[in-house]
């Protein structure tokens, strides 16, 4: 695996987590946690952090847990001991209205996004705020929702009927994503790879 010398060189890349685990250990940084705090702490390091400076810190897990009554839009989503709980679950059903609320992946992007950063003054209140404009700033992707590129492309590969034309489909999605993973362009799946990479999975049609 090549090592990125510079941050354009590293986002321009897919990377799995064993191999952002990797990059960690060249750079000497944090090897735990999410891949959103891995991306985060390269990204640092590549923006000129020393790497001794770059430190995981989940202090919320050592705190208890809040209960329904100390939770408010002006709560901490981290240090403050919120969690994704029955008693925010609750809260967030008498906020919203509604008799049952589920917790979203969006919703935990974003608490994840705030503890890879240590973004300590981001609120509850943030919290619903960004999920409300979610779809209005499909740019702004954080390092965590990157994280199923994979799965999504498999998915558009799979809902493109064109598609059926092929044995073995998970083999020949898998081909075509490593040709996209390693291109400078967007990582999702579109019907022209079929044509594009014609001579890699030609094999895999059925006559």
């Amino acid at each position: 695996m090549k090592i990125p010398n510079t941050l354009s060189e590293f986002t321009q890349k897919y990377y799995y987590k064993t191999e952002l685990i990797k990059l960690c250990r060249q750079y000497k940084l944090p090897t735990s946690g999410t891949k959103a705090e891995l991306n985060s702490c390269i990204t640092k390091y590549l923006k000129g952090v020393p790497s001794s400076k770059i430190k995981l810190i989940r202090n919320n897990r050592n705190r208890h847990p809040l209960q329904y009554s100390e939770i408010s839009l002006d709560t901490k989503l981290i240090n403050s001991g919120f969690c994704f709980n029955n008693a925010a679950r609750q809260w967030f059903a008498n906020y919203f209205g509604v008799e049952k609320f589920s917790f979203s992946k969006k919703m935990a992007i974003i608490k994840r996004k705030a503890e890879a950063e240590h973004d300590t003054e981001i609120t509850v209140g943030d919290l619903i705020h960004q999920m409300e404009s979610w779809n209005q700033d499909k740019t702004a992707l954080s390092a965590e929702e990157r994280t199923y590129q994979w799965n999504n492309f498999i998915r558009d590969f799979f809902k493109d009927q064109t598609t059926t034309q092929y044995r073995q489909r998970l083999k020949v999605a898998s081909i075509l994503w490593k040709k996209v993973r390693v291109s400078k362009k967007d990582k999702v799946y579109h019907h022209d790879l079929l044509k594009k990479y014609d001579n890699k999975i030609q094999e895999y049609k059925i006559n």
